[in-house]
């Protein structure tokens, strides 16, 4: 064992203290397929195991981590070795100690202890205690060995990684310990802790390095150093960036990072504050060849001053911060976008509609709207169908918001719950009043009118805020739409409550069903007069008649749709080919609003989607 005085000193002389790069990845090329466990190979393949050591001291590692990663109570346990914790990682410290000695380079060994493989409490069922216990059992065999030091890496629960130093300390006093995390490509832990917050934690804990490994390349491995460095800035960091994120080729797993790219890295990691550098999974001895090459020939080498760190830099996930939607993108680029409505299954069979979801990805939609509870009538959950199209089809959804039978509360949970699923496109309604539906005693009540929720997700949710100020974490990146009746009793004040859900952040919008063209460049006359240019798209609602018997219902009974009369009377001569018919007139009427609007939203009759894939086929 050295004391922490001794490894700043060796890093004062030297500048970086270089580790030694992935075990598990080399070990897997190198032993047969049969040897399922690699903790176990220091008892039944030594000599390939230090092999790996000698390999990585000769490219010019300081410090070699000992062949432990799983050797815990946990993982041993399930394979039914849990007698064999001690002598497998005492035979590993020895292991290490070897190859040092026969390479005839002076290095340091450092205890490695990964995470134990279980979740711990509260979302878990290992206690506090326990995750201790096994971590102190691994620790004392580690010390016993003659480790110098211990390094944990690779873990994602902050609560988990503060009880490994705790038991270090409880077992071995004042050995040196490196503490290391791995994060997620939104530059959280997998329980969604920021860099800054981990590496005060572990500074508080008693970590003597603060680390962060394996994440993504390393360019995200230099951003969150920095954002760490900013949060602590007289700790000793250590980085162990995979060689970039992996890619399944061929049904194996490949890392892209080349050893010359981590060289170029060597040195930026050293200048935005880390001392201890290696590499992680991927990465073998040439990348830390490179590395060490690359700092040796580096001149007048000085650290960089610790940076302010932006929000968007700091992983607090700005609305942009994700990549946008295919929509959202689609329509920045000024493409005329396809939107077809699909209603969810009244039972717990998605098959049909899968199936037609399919069909009209095939035919060239963009995106698929999910209504909810259409004409308030009891359906599926719409975030639910919206998960399973876009998983299994590969189709981005629209997923339909009502304000209406739906409190505060409700209204942000169902929100969260989308976004988690990957929904992020959302059309904002008030929704069909219960008492058209088939449980007119139903709760009708709101809380928040359209402006209002398109207010909070985006000057909210997306922000990071609840509606009640409160910071939810990683704020959202919602794409929202409003709706628009292109014919209203009152155009003055449709367009005043367009305006309202404009102001509140709304960035689209989809229109009621419509049969004359000119509503579309009557109504954008009429805004452009008072407003100027409409500053979002405008997506045309389409509603293809299916019969004349369809054409007069939609006349009498739905409010704000009107069919010109030449239309009902082409429909009445069209007898059994009404609907033949109506996708004929909807084609024509595309043709029409096309130069004025950036998209379609077809509504099929009936669920009639082999007609819309016939219309979106044709135009």
């Amino acid at each position: 064992m050295i004391t922490i005085q001794e490894l700043h000193k060796f890093i004062q002389t030297r500048r970086a203290l270089f580790s030694d790069g992935a075990m598990g990845t080399v070990l897997n090329q190198r032993l047969p397929a049969s040897q399922s466990c690699l903790d176990c190979a220091n008892l039944s393949y030594p000599d390939t195991v230090a092999s790996v050591h000698r390999d990585y001291l000769a490219a010019g590692s300081d410090m070699i981590q000992t062949n432990t990663f799983g050797a815990n109570r946990f993982k041993l346990g399930a394979q039914g070795l849990e007698d064999q914790i001690a002598r497998i990682n005492k035979t590993a410290v020895d292991i290490a100690r070897q190859a040092i000695s026969s390479s005839g380079k002076p290095a340091f060994i450092a205890g490695d202890i990964g995470p134990l493989g279980v979740r711990l409490a509260p979302f878990g069922r290992v206690q506090l205690p326990e995750a201790r216990e096994a971590f102190a059992q691994q620790i004392e065999a580690l010390v016993e060995a003659g480790a110098d030091l211990l390094i944990m890496e690779t873990i994602t629960d902050l609560y988990e990684i503060i009880e490994a130093i705790h038991a270090a300390r409880q077992v071995a006093g004042d050995i040196p310990v490196i503490a290391s995390m791995t994060y997620t490509r939104d530059n959280r832990t997998l329980l969604g802790d920021p860099p800054a917050k981990v590496a005060r934690r572990l500074q508080d804990a008693g970590a003597d390095a603060i680390g962060v490994n394996c994440s993504g390349g390393p360019n995200q491995i230099l951003n969150i150093l920095r954002m760490m460095r900013q949060a602590v800035p007289d700790a000793l960091y250590s980085v162990m960036p995979n060689a970039g994120w992996p890619e399944q080729v061929e049904g194996r797993i490949m890392y892209p990072a080349a050893p010359e790219y981590f060289g170029q890295y060597a040195i930026s990691f050293w200048q935005a504050g880390a001392s201890i550098i290696g590499g992680c999974c991927g990465t073998n001895p040439e990348h830390i060849t490179a590395m060490v090459s690359a700092f040796g020939q580096a001149q007048d080498l000085v650290r960089n001053p610790i940076e302010v760190i932006s929000p968007r830099e700091a992983g607090a996930e700005l609305p942009d911060a994700l990549p946008p939607t295919s929509l959202a993108q689609k329509m920045k680029e000024h493409k005329f976008v396809i939107a077809v409505e699909m209603d969810p299954p009244r039972g717990v069979s998605t098959h049909k509609l899968l199936a037609s979801a399919s069909l009209l990805a095939e035919s060239g939609a963009d995106v698929i709207d999910v209504a909810d509870s259409p004409m308030a009538r009891m359906r599926m959950s719409p975030w639910a169908v919206c998960s399973l199209i876009q998983r299994k089809i590969g189709i981005e959804t629209v997923l339909h918001f009502p304000t209406r039978g739906r409190n505060v509360l409700r209204v942000q949970g169902d929100l969260l719950a989308a976004h988690a699923l990957d929904v992020r496109n959302i059309f904002v309604v008030m929704g069909d009043p219960t008492s058209i539906g088939e449980y007119p005693e139903a709760n009708d009540n709101y809380d928040l009118v359209p402006s209002g929720l398109i207010k909070l997700i985006k000057q909210g949710f997306n922000a990071g805020l609840d509606l009640s100020g409160s910071d939810i974490g990683q704020p959202t990146s919602f794409f929202v739409g409003c709706a628009l009746n292109l014919n209203p009793p009152d155009m003055a004040a449709e367009i005043r409550n367009l305006n309202r859900k404009l102001k509140a952040g709304a960035d689209f919008i989809l229109t009621q069903p419509i049969y004359k063209p000119a509503l579309v460049t009557d109504f954008l006359q009429a805004y452009e007069m008072e407003n100027g240019p409409l500053p979002v798209p405008l997506i045309a609602g389409l509603l293809p008649l299916a019969s004349a018997r369809h054409a007069a219902f939609l006349q009498s009974e739905v409010p704000g749709i009107e069919i010109p009369p030449e239309t009902r009377a082409l429909m009445e001569t069209s007898g059994d080919q009404g609907a033949r018919t109506g996708i004929r007139l909807t084609i024509d009427l595309v043709a029409q609003i096309k130069p004025h609007v950036q998209g379609i939203y077809l509504m099929p009759a009936f669920q009639r989607f082999d007609y819309a894939a016939e219309i979106i086929s044709n135009i």
